[in-house]
């Protein structure tokens, strides 16, 4: 009997989870009011992984309560590391003075929720001379291969073992080396790999063909205060000279340009009003034109950005979306949503993820009219051309939008099913919203605060 309460209780558990796994929806309100966003998901739990770097104290600012950043506190803690974190200001406060390899269930039981934990080898290497990277997680939303991550550690010198069943096995027991570093397609992971690893191997490294996100520049910012010596050519090459000795930084984070687009599009979404407080002009220069050609207003202030819809018709647009300085592939499916209700022809070419498009069929069961395509519908080169995926997509509108039962399917595809959710007439029940939780601190709340009617 006691067996079977406990399954009776765990089964109660398991059901209450996923009841609460699920946001009810009353779509056809205008959001209306002031939210506040915080540092950038892309970039924060980096920093947060080069504080390893330095036998110190770092602080860290401006940080969201997402659990992005709860995942990499605990990775952190598992390598010996001490983090403080107050939610009310927004700080992290980290000591890396004492620093050991973590048990590997530990770590494989944590690194299903995130892709950051391969970002540990550079600075582990620095500090054990070893590090072991467990099975990686992510969004399903097309390949993300670590080939480039381990290319790039043994190009300086690290020795990998992927015979391991439960991950990869990498050492430096004589440390790592300068050298030269092409990357083939300017990857954010990589680049950041490249610059935790090398900024304390001996010589000097040139990486071509590097990421220049702004979340990238943030963080070189942040390994130069830790005594880092980076330069950045414009033809996307940084030039690394080793150093010794790194120490702890003090560093704001500059703001989550993604989520701040995201709330933008659910004001065009909902004919809504929203300011979005910490939102900053020029991370988001590129999405701000297009959002100007759409037809939707802004307002830029000292503290924030103001979004909204005018009035009358939204105007058609076509889109491609590309590494930075380009069209960032984070913008695409919340503004898709937006599309819907343009009239006329909208075309959007997806160049970054091969599969970024699968959460178009809800919007399509919703009442969209959206159409994808395997061939290039744009000019820029393109890696998937011939290659068999519907990475182009038609949206033709406006059209009416009905409420729906959603399952989300990533970070992004489901905080664009929540704003269709919005937009749209009569009840939707969003599945899954925990995985919005990854990048969108308290958008329950800020909902809420914009007035939408949600359960």
């Amino acid at each position: 009997m006691a067996a079977c309460g406990e399954n009776d209780e765990s089964g109660a558990v398991v059901a209450e989870q996923q009841e609460n796994d699920v946001l009810h929806v009353v779509g056809g309100k205008p959001l209306n009011g002031t939210i506040k966003v915080r540092g950038a998901k892309n970039f924060v739990s980096k920093a947060m992984v080069a504080a390893l770097l330095a036998p110190g104290v770092s602080v860290l600012k401006n940080v969201p309560e997402i659990r992005d950043v709860h995942v990499v506190s605990d990775l952190l803690r598992l390598h010996g590391a001490t983090v403080e974190w107050n939610d009310e200001k927004g700080i992290l406060t980290i000591d890396a003075t004492n620093v050991q390899l973590a048990d590997v269930a530990d770590v494989d039981t944590l690194s299903g929720s995130s892709r950051i934990p391969i970002l540990f080898s550079g600075p582990l290497l620095h500090r054990l001379g070893e590090a072991f990277i467990p099975q990686l997680g992510g969004c399903n939303i097309g390949g993300r291969p670590i080939d480039f991550h381990l290319d790039t550690l043994r190009k300086l010198g690290a020795n990998v073992d992927k015979e391991h069943a439960d991950g990869i096995h990498i050492t430096a027991p004589n440390g790592l080396h300068g050298a030269k570093i092409h990357l083939p397609y300017p990857s954010v992971g990589a680049t950041e790999q490249t610059l935790l690893a090398a900024v304390q191997a001996e010589g000097r490294t040139e990486l071509s063909g590097a990421a220049t996100e702004p979340e990238i520049m943030d963080l070189v910012a942040v390994l130069q205060k830790m005594g880092a010596i980076i330069s950045v050519d414009v033809d996307r090459t940084f030039r690394i000279e080793g150093v010794k000795k790194l120490e702890g930084f003090t560093h704001t984070a500059l703001t989550d340009r993604i989520e701040a687009a995201s709330w933008a599009s659910a004001a065009l979404a909902t004919h809504g009003d929203i300011f979005v407080k910490g939102a900053t002009q020029p991370e988001m220069m590129t999405f701000l034109n297009v959002y100007r050609k759409i037809g939707g207003e802004f307002d830029v202030t000292d503290k924030g950005i103001r979004f909204w819809h005018p009035g009358g018709d939204l105007k058609p647009v076509a889109i491609e979306t590309d590494v930075h300085p380009g069209f960032m592939t984070d913008w695409q499916q919340p503004l898709v949503v937006a599309l819907t209700q343009a009239n006329g022809l909208s075309i959007v070419h997806e160049t970054v993820y091969e599969n970024r498009f699968g959460f178009t069929k809800p919007l399509v069961q919703m009442g969209a009219t959206i159409q994808l395509y395997r061939e290039c519908l744009g000019s820029l080169p393109c890696r998937f051309q011939q290659r068999n995926y519907k990475h182009s997509a038609v949206i033709f509108g406006p059209t009416p939008l009905e409420g729906r039962d959603i399952d989300v399917p990533d970070l992004r595809g489901g905080f664009s099913h929540l704003i269709a959710a919005l937009a749209a007439k009569g009840p939707s029940n969003v599945q899954g919203i925990s995985l919005i939780d990854r990048g969108y601190a308290d958008f329950r709340g800020k909902l809420a605060a914009l007035g939408a009617d949600i359960d």
